[in-house]
């Protein structure tokens, strides 16, 4: 008879220990939309700031949170992978709607999502209605508040003291238009996405080399973007 080997109690103890601080770390960050430090995730897990720093540096290189600029780290983009049932639908229900606006604007149109202080291309759609037109690559980033999408990602948090005009205005309008901030000679037409967890910050994006496209393109671009939010909360 073969004898079954098992693992010491105290090293399950252990594993399930670390992995519990790894998921309670997880949800204090992504419950958190300012954002949490190290010594402020060690407060809350009720362990020393080394433990903390330890389990949040292991969650970033799985891109489930990042740090941003200011040291404090927030959700990552990985997050949206993580959640495959709700994310994997949004992006299958935001892809059709893209590529419709796409082909009838003759712009490249994309789905962005916030992580850390960057903006970052999840779903890219090409117009095929056109033979010439800007693009870029899923996972393309540049700075939250910078460009069109950078500033429609910025509005979606709460307001605060000092905030630059444009992030506000943004939140007034409900869109963001840029010329030149991104790309020279590119316009950026952008609308965040009201969706049900407003942890979950996305927005869709027009990029295009023509001033009469990204002027004629925003009615279109709130219908896509009404679209996909009202299928998310359905």
């Amino acid at each position: 008879m073969s004898e079954q080997r098992t693992a010491p109690k105290t090293a399950r103890s252990a594993g399930s220990q670390t992995l519990a601080r790894g998921l309670s770390a997880l949800q204090l960050v992504a419950g958190t939309p300012q954002g949490l430090g190290v010594q402020e995730v060690a407060e809350r897990l009720g362990v020393h700031r080394t433990i903390a720093h330890r389990v949040l540096t292991t969650l970033a290189d799985f891109h489930l949170i990042s740090r941003s600029g200011d040291g404090r780290y927030r959700a990552g983009v990985g997050t949206v992978a993580l959640a495959r049932g709700y994310a994997a639908g949004l992006r299958e229900t935001a892809l059709p709607v893209l590529r419709r606006a796409a082909d009838e604007l003759g712009a490249t149109i994309a789905l962005i999502a916030e992580e850390g202080d960057e903006a970052v291309a999840v779903a890219v759609v090409e117009p095929q209605s056109v033979d010439y037109h800007l693009s870029y690559r899923v996972g393309s980033r540049n700075p939250l508040g910078v460009g069109s999408a950078g500033l429609a990602l910025a509005s979606l948090h709460p307001p605060y003291t000092g905030e630059p005009e444009p992030v506000a205005e943004v939140r007034r309008s409900g869109y963001a238009t840029t010329y030149g901030q991104v790309e020279p000679g590119a316009y950026g037409v952008a609308v965040p996405l009201r969706l049900p967890d407003p942890a979950t910050r996305l927005c869709v994006n027009l990029i295009t080399s023509r001033e009469d496209v990204a002027q004629t393109s925003l009615h279109r671009m709130l219908a896509a973007a009404q679209e996909i939010g009202e299928a998310a909360s359905a």
